[in-house]
């Protein structure tokens, strides 16, 4: 990190800690040829993820366009919206941590499925009528059995 006094390159970190919202860790360093002391912020840059819809065509990930679909699915619903920023910031950090830059929108989808259906019923068939492309209301039927088998536990067999 290049001193802001004397512009030298060699600077020596004396402590480090991160801030307060923990997005950024903070440095305290000193020049060593002037002895300037001087405070950075940095951030983490994690890789730029690129989408590859269903068509094949790659686009860059958009967090606000997942924040607005997931918002969509939860319209007039009683929500916490610290709850929400919750799970938005934890499908992106899931998606962050595959590994690779490139992601499906079907990875994205099934994330948002599963946060879904921890966080409103509702909200859950909406996002996933629009994510399975449900066509006709057989469909809904379909998948809200599916859904009730999932969640009902078998029945104990009598002996």
């Amino acid at each position: 990190m290049r001193c802001p006094y004397c512009g030298n390159d060699d600077t020596q970190v004396k402590d480090s800690r991160p801030t307060e919202d923990s997005g950024a860790i903070r440095r305290r360093r000193v020049c060593n040829a002037c002895g300037g002391r001087f405070t950075t912020f940095e951030r983490v840059q994690l890789r730029d993820l690129m989408v590859v819809k269903k068509s094949g065509r790659k686009v860059p990930f958009d967090r606000e366009k997942l924040t607005r679909s997931i918002n969509t699915a939860l319209r007039k619903r009683s929500v916490d919206p610290e709850r929400v920023e919750r799970m938005i910031s934890g499908i992106v950090r899931q998606l962050e941590s595959l590994g690779d830059v490139e992601i499906t929108s079907d990875q994205i989808g099934e994330y948002v499925m599963e946060g879904l259906k921890g966080l409103d019923d509702v909200a859950f068939v909406r996002f996933a009528s629009v994510y399975k492309n449900f066509s006709a209301a057989n469909d809904f039927r379909a998948f809200l059995t599916e859904l009730d088998a999932q969640a009902t536990p078998p029945l104990p067999e009598d002996d």
